[in-house]
């Protein structure tokens, strides 16, 4: 592919690619990466009007944060000034670059805007995920009986080196196998919270967590990986609230193949203090402790198998998406971003970027609640941004925006927390947020090594709380 080629591909609004090679890139065509290409796969230059500029290697150091003393992250851009509103009076002017979700929202309420900011691309890499990230582009391959199922590669073990798998995707599934392995902390301990609104306002506090999100890939001791069956996502999370909720642990590891179902995941209770696997915890189950407002395979964006949808690439566009939101998720309380029809506009920062818009439809002979999915996946972090997903009448049932934000001292990004809207009910819930509340706190590792993580059903049986 030319850098002619791909440049008037992405100028349309829908760039359509030929995406039907199972194959890893050719060598030649891996010359883009680190040229025409970042390393990583993005467009290096800004775009045509210069709202989304040129990529420059993201942040660092940011003034008034310290790893060693700060319980959360600093906004870096918390200067920025607003460029503009979007709302359902001027929306027809920007309907190009807004998502279905958003357009969605402004059509159930009138008043709901998203407000713009200049575009940052604040994602930066560390250099051992570059130079592997470059490996697998010749070597990285999809595989399994079913496409998508698993990944395999050049390095230990058949798989992909620690890095994006497919930096120049040429189909649906490279994208999201990009997404699972998008570069984050190999370690993130928030102490969180989360929040339903009803349709009529009223705010339900639903159980806060203190958690350990792993992205054991990301390890720079490269140690988190053999701990967690080499899952591309982990997590060991105690709920701490409601009274009734607290010393329940979820472990959960999400495999980089098939095996048993592409997961592993237990559950202790306090009650029976015992651990038991759950493999229900998977595909459309609503999650309980939650009040079934979601279900298992779209937390984080999405997570488990994709052997019930067929995932296609529609193409990369210019469009108006939630980026670099430190308010919610670490710097605000939640008095002042909870609204009682949606989320407080002013706290959910938008950007312009270029991102992969990947459908995926419900197979024939499948089950699962929902009958389409649509994936905006950032072209520098890869990154879910904001997705859909639709009803069996092929209405819009719900609609979610990923809180993302670069961790800058680690590198890579967060996407833990996130905004869900449902449409039909008309509630809507947050999760994973208030790390700026009293007693709430983040922090991020580059690795495991020193932490105490409960990482074993029998780690976690023995550290019950009551």
């Amino acid at each position: 592919m030319t850098r002619t080629t791909l440049s008037a591909l992405i100028g349309s609004a829908f760039s359509l690619f030929a995406l039907q090679t199972p194959a890893a890139v050719t060598p030649e065509d891996a010359k883009q990466l680190g040229t025409t290409l970042t390393e990583f796969g993005a467009e290096k230059a800004g775009n045509q009007d210069g709202s989304i500029p040129a990529y420059t290697g993201g942040i660092e150091n940011v003034p008034g944060y310290d790893p060693k003393s700060s319980s959360h992250y600093a906004d870096p851009f918390a200067a920025d000034k607003l460029l503009y509103s979007v709302d359902s009076k001027n929306a027809a002017q920007y309907d190009a670059q807004l998502t279905p979700g958003t357009k969605a929202l402004m059509s159930a309420h009138p008043d709901y805007r998203i407000d713009v900011y200049p575009s940052h691309r604040s994602t930066r890499y560390a250099s051992w995920v570059i130079q592997n990230t470059v490996k697998n582009a010749t070597t990285a391959k999809l595989s399994g009986e079913i496409e998508g199922d698993a990944v395999v590669g050049a390095d230990k073990g058949n798989l992909p080196f620690a890095g994006i798998p497919f930096a120049i995707p040429k189909n649906g599934y490279e994208v999201m196998w990009n997404y699972k392995l998008h570069f984050a902390p190999a370690v993130t301990h928030d102490y969180t919270t989360a929040y339903l609104i009803d349709t009529a306002g009223n705010v339900s506090n639903l159980p806060g967590t203190d958690e350990y999100f792993l992205h054991a890939w990301y390890d720079k001791n490269n140690k988190l990986r053999g701990e967690t069956f080499d899952s591309w996502l982990g997590f060991s999370a105690m709920l701490t609230d409601p009274p009734s909720s607290a010393g329940i642990v979820f472990l959960n590891f999400y495999l980089p193949t098939a095996a048993e179902g592409g997961q592993k995941v237990w559950f202790y209770t306090p009650g029976q203090r015992r651990v038991r696997m759950a493999p229900e915890f998977a595909y459309d189950v609503p999650i309980a402790s939650y009040g079934g407002v979601i279900v298992w395979d779209e937390i984080f964006g999405f997570v488990g198998r994709m052997d019930r949808f067929d995932f296609k690439l529609v193409g990369k566009k210019e469009m108006l998406v939630p980026y670099n939101v430190y308010g919610p998720t670490q710097t605000m309380l939640h008095k002042d971003y909870l609204g009682p029809k949606f989320v407080n506009p002013a706290a959910v920062r938008f950007e312009k970027h270029r991102v992969w818009v990947v459908e995926a439809t419900r197979k024939a002979n499948a089950r699962h609640a929902y009958s389409k999915r649509t994936f905006y996946i950032d072209e520098d972090s890869w990154a879910i941004l904001a997705s859909e997903s639709y009803d069996n009448a092929g209405k819009i049932w719900r609609t979610t925006y990923m809180l993302e934000y670069p961790t800058y001292d680690t590198g890579g990004v967060n996407i833990d927390g996130w905004i869900t809207y449902d449409l039909i009910k008309g509630n809507h819930f947050i999760i994973n947020v208030g790390m700026g509340e009293p007693g709430h706190s983040f922090h991020a590792y580059d690795t495991a090594e020193g932490l105490r993580i409960n990482l074993t059903p029998r780690a976690v049986e023995s550290a019950g709380v009551r």
